[in-house]
């Protein structure tokens, strides 16, 4: 029996920026379970069901600029949690600032990722984080 595909966790404040994410998966036939964080508040109230035994997703897709608690600041929680900080993340954000992408990298982003415009290269980039995030990258165990 094969096991189910390993699912992302979408950390995304706008809506048409989670569809066009769910789309560009979905136009690519990947079958990845995305759960949904719509701020920052929800992102880490996944830290408490992940310590209970919820599985943990194979990656985390982060939108920076984030309602109630910033993307960075999900990242300085996760990345300072003894067991999370192995879970890798991916800053996926309009932000081609450098303050951004130093912070991100100084918290332990595994990834930053600027969302292109055009869909076409938005889903090239849907197919390039789900083959190397959930096929190809060896997770801790």
């Amino acid at each position: 029996m094969n096991a189910a595909p390993p699912h992302l966790l979408l950390v995304e404040d706008n809506p048409m920026d989670v569809e066009l994410t769910l789309q560009a998966f979905k136009r690519r036939k990947l079958t990845n379970h995305i759960d949904i964080a719509r701020d920052g508040e929800e992102a880490l109230a996944w830290i408490p069901r992940w310590e209970a035994g919820e599985p943990w997703p194979a990656v985390i897709l982060l939108d920076l600029k984030l309602p109630k608690v910033s993307g960075l600041e999900v990242l300085r929680a996760l990345k300072a949690h003894p067991d999370l900080r192995r879970l890798p993340v991916v800053v996926l954000t309009t932000s081609a600032d450098n303050q951004d992408v130093r912070s991100a990298y100084a918290l332990g982003v595994n990834s930053y990722i600027v969302k292109p415009v055009d869909f076409d290269k938005f889903v090239d980039v849907a197919a390039h984080i789900e083959l190397y995030w959930t096929v190809l990258n060896a997770p801790p165990v």
